[in-house]
């Protein structure tokens, strides 16, 4: 389509191509109606319909296939026969003699049923299957006639137990008369759920005896599932089967929980009915292998718990979700042939990988809702010393937490600790680690020891965690050593998928046979990652970290309470975090000597609080601590700039404190100057420290002017920036290429921002004029030599001093507008920098590259 053509042109174009498209799709819609006819229609065995030529002209095809009419038409007859033949018994059956009666329906009844019979020589399927539907629903009603007339006085349920059964059965042989009915036998399946479950009702039988029934018919429904051919029929006992069955199980939960030797087994027979399913259908091994584990589970635990104090329901629930899981334990097998013919019988017990899967599946999932169940003692003891509730060093310990909880918790992490451990996997030895640590953790909530044993075993634990993170050797011990169960390199052995081609070929018998002392034949045979993954010996140590951390710091939380306890807590801690960072490695080793630092940290203040020392005195104290960061920095290199960085952190209160005494807070900025200064001997970290020492002296002699109570801080900074310009004039007179902000910003700095300090709080005009003056010759120098130092610096002190000046102007004239003005004026603004936008970026860039461009 040409789209420079004019709008009428176009239009003409568009036109044609619509009207071209609306006949193909009439001549294609006119073939299709003649396809439809020929499949549809009766033709004379062998005849081959003539290909009908393609029709040219638009013919029209209706909306519905033939077969789709027809289907709507029976569907219509039959239910408007279906309807007259129930208000027929229902209203005009009284009308009648008992001989009338008996012969129009057993006349109406015969011949519906016997119709599709004839139909069917035809070939008329439709036909027959919605006459077929009219006789099914004509006997129920012949045996609701019966009823009504002939057995008035039996129970109701009672007969429709029988009647169902009855009718099951007629449907089930009519269906296998005329097998090409589809109707039949899928009614019948339906109908064969109701003969039981009404019987148990009509004898008077409690929901133990109905759940018994309704568990027997799911059994029989999962024996036609698994016989039946008919899709439909198969698709009719798979819903029966859940339906019934789940109310069964539900049924025998319920009972587990009320009367568990009741409940125990209907829940028994559910888990063989459920287990016989997944051991014929392989589709639906993974999910009827669930369900039996679940109700094997219920069942034993409901009878444990019947014998067992209270306490013990959650472990008895446990170990028997152990003992389900170990029919992983069990070898594979192949799955038995859906068509129920018996599979070979293998060598020894074998379970499909299926079952296995769901079994194991379920007695892990019953193992971790216990760990759930048992978490909460310790969260306990890991988060309880954090929440305080006394005063520090007050020699009060606050009330137990959750001290009613089942003290069978530990129990449960112990179980399952020592199973994991006993599995010679990587995730199973990191689960075991991990639930040692939380067992130990647990330990002081669940049994209530005193506050002594309780630090004391809060620190061992932190110490041996952070022991094997530094040597996990002992974890690994018994691990597979291998990727995969064919060799150290993969599925192929060393060398990888070349060298097997080389290698000759293993007979079968001696390649599925283990090597001597190999891991045992019921270990799953997803192993740990070796040669592509973490190693085993990292990810253990990290999990050790981890714990050993958690504990320290509750350690030290707990640790609180009593002075001697605190310091004891904070040495341990101190000594353990400083051998992880000596003879750890990797990120571990730099989070433990940042550790070991904020340790320090923590050790000088509970020596200052413990002898009364005052604020500023103790802002001094843990200046010792960045000034031996910085002495370790200089020796241990690879972790020197963490430990000073957290080093620098601590000064940060350090300066705080002193705040309250200028004389010491200048004190103190002079001796991080200092430490600074010595930092900056060391060639890698000269650029970052001196300009921090000639900050933080700067810092410390405006601290140490102002108390002083100098008004004429001039008198004091300006001998110091006259020869620091001539010192940075005479360097960049001898090397162009240093940095306007090395030779002459210190200089400049020492004298311009504490003139603009105090010339904020002088309220006289000479200061700030002649600071103004300054700035403004600062500023055009560095403008005029392309130096940024100068051109920042004396133009940012000029802005502020003119912005000190017009600050009162400005404030007499805000308080004389309307207040309307000032919110209109900023809208303006507002909208005349958005309508500038692009262009005022432009400009910020260009400015911003020219400044860069300074040296």
């Amino acid at each position: 389509m040409d789209n420079s053509l004019p709008p009428a042109d176009e239009l003409v174009l568009v036109d044609r191509e619509l009207a071209r498209l609306d006949a193909r799709r009439s001549q294609l819609l006119a073939r299709r109606a003649w396809l439809l006819r020929v499949l549809h229609a009766p033709a004379a065995p062998g005849a081959v319909p003539a290909a009908a030529p393609w029709p040219r002209p638009p013919v029209p095809v209706a909306d519905s296939t033939p077969r789709s009419a027809q289907n709507v038409l029976l569907t219509l007859g039959g239910t408007l026969l279906t309807i007259a033949a129930v208000a027929f018994t229902l209203v005009s059956w009284g009308s009648m003699g008992i001989g009338g009666r008996a012969a129009v329906l057993f006349a109406v009844t015969s011949a519906a049923l016997a119709a599709p019979v004839a139909l069917l020589r035809r070939s008329l399927v439709s036909t027959a299957e919605a006459v077929a539907a009219l006789g099914l629903a004509l006997m129920v009603l012949d045996a609701y006639a019966l009823h009504r007339v002939a057995l008035a006085g039996t129970d109701g349920l009672g007969y429709a137990a029988v009647a169902a059964a009855v009718l099951a059965g007629a449907w089930a042989a009519y269906g296998s008369v005329l097998p090409r009915l589809r109707t039949p036998l899928p009614v019948a399946v339906a109908a064969g759920q109701l003969p039981l479950p009404l019987g148990v009702l009509a004898g008077g039988g409690g929901p133990a005896a109905f759940a018994w029934a309704a568990l027997v018919t799911a059994a029989a429904d999962g024996a036609v599932l698994l016989w039946a051919r008919p899709s439909s029929v198969r698709l009719t006992a798979a819903v029966g089967a859940v339906l019934l069955g789940g109310w069964a199980l539900l049924t025998g939960g319920w009972l587990s929980l009320t009367a568990p030797w009741s409940g125990a087994p209907l829940l028994l027979a559910g888990a063989a009915v459920a287990l016989a399913v997944a051991l014929r259908v392989p589709a639906l091994a993974v999910a009827a292998s669930v369900v039996a584990g679940v109700a094997t589970v219920t069942a034993l635990g409901g009878v444990l718990r019947s014998a067992v104090p209270q306490d013990w329901t959650v472990p008895g629930y446990v170990l028997c979700g152990l003992a389900l899981a170990a029919v992983w334990r069990l070898p594979a097998g192949s799955p038995a042939p859906a068509d129920g013919s018996p599979a070979p019988a293998p060598a020894g017990v074998r379970l499909p990988a299926g079952v296995r899967l769901g079994l194991a599946g379920t007695g892990a999932g019953v193992v971790g809702t216990g760990l759930l169940w048992a978490l909460p003692p310790v969260a306990a003891g890991l988060l309880g010393p954090l929440a305080r509730t006394t005063e520090v060093w007050s020699g009060e310990h606050a009330e137990p937490v959750l001290a009613a909880y089942p003290a069978t918790a530990v129990l449960v992490l112990a179980v399952a600790a020592g199973v994991l451990a006993a599995l010679p996997l990587l995730w199973a030895r990191c689960g075991a680690l991990a639930l040692l640590w939380a067992l130990l953790t647990a330990l002081p909530v669940s049994f209530g020891l005193p506050y002594a044993a309780t630090l004391a075993l809060q620190l061992l634990t932190g110490a041996a965690a952070l022991t094997y993170a530094v040597r996990p050797g002992p974890l690994t011990r018994g691990l597979r050593p291998t990727e995969t169960p064919e060799g150290p390199e993969g599925p192929e052995g060393p060398g990888g998928p070349e060298a097997a081609a080389e290698r000759p070929a293993t007979p079968p018998s001696e390649a599925a046979a283990p090597p001597a002392g190999a891991w045992p034949a019921w270990v799953p045979a997803r192993p740990r990652p070796s040669a592509h993954g973490a190693e085993p010996g990292a990810v253990l140590a990290w999990i050790a970290y981890a714990a050993g951390l958690a504990s320290g710091v509750s350690a030290v939380a707990l640790a609180l309470d009593v002075r001697v306890a605190t310091f004891t807590a904070l040495g341990v801690l101190l000594a353990l975090l400083t051998g992880v960072a000596v003879l750890g490695a990797g990120p571990r080793r730099v989070v433990a000597a940042c550790g070991a630092v904020l340790t320090a940290t923590g050790l000088v203040w509970a020596t200052t609080a413990a002898g009364d020392v005052e604020a500023h005195w103790t802002a001094l104290a843990l200046l010792l601590v960045p000034a031996g960061t910085a002495a370790v920095g200089a020796k241990a290199r690879p972790v020197a700039l963490p430990v000073e960085v957290t080093g620098a952190v601590v000064a940060l209160p350090a300066f705080g404190l002193a705040a309250s005494r200028p004389a010491f807070l200048a004190l103190a900025l002079a001796l991080g100057g200092v430490i600074a200064a010595a930092t900056a001997l060391r060639p890698e970290r000269r650029a970052f420290a001196s300009w921090t020492a000639a900050v933080l002296f700067l810092a410390a002699t405006w601290v140490r002017l102002a108390a002083w109570e100098v008004t004429t801080p001039e008198a004091y900074t300006l001998p110091v920036t006259v020869p620091a310009l001539v010192v940075g004039f005479l360097r960049r007179r001898r090397d162009p290429a240093v940095s306007s902000w090395t030779a002459y910003g210190p200089g400049l700095a020492a004298t311009l921002l504490p003139s603009l300090f105090a010339a904020w709080t002088d309220p006289e005009w000479p200061r700030p004029l002649a600071l103004g003056a300054a700035a403004l010759a600062v500023t055009l120098l560095g403008a005029r030599f392309r130096l940024q130092a100068l051109l920042v610096l004396g133009g940012s002190v000029l802005a502020l001093d003119g912005l000190h000046e017009l600050a009162p102007y400005v404030v007499q004239v805000v308080g004389a507008l309307p207040r309307w003005l000032p919110p209109a004026l900023a809208g303006l603004l507002l909208l005349a920098v958005g309508a500038t936008y692009e262009q005022r970026l432009r400009d910020a860039r260009r400015l911003r590259d020219r400044v860069a461009r300074m040296r």
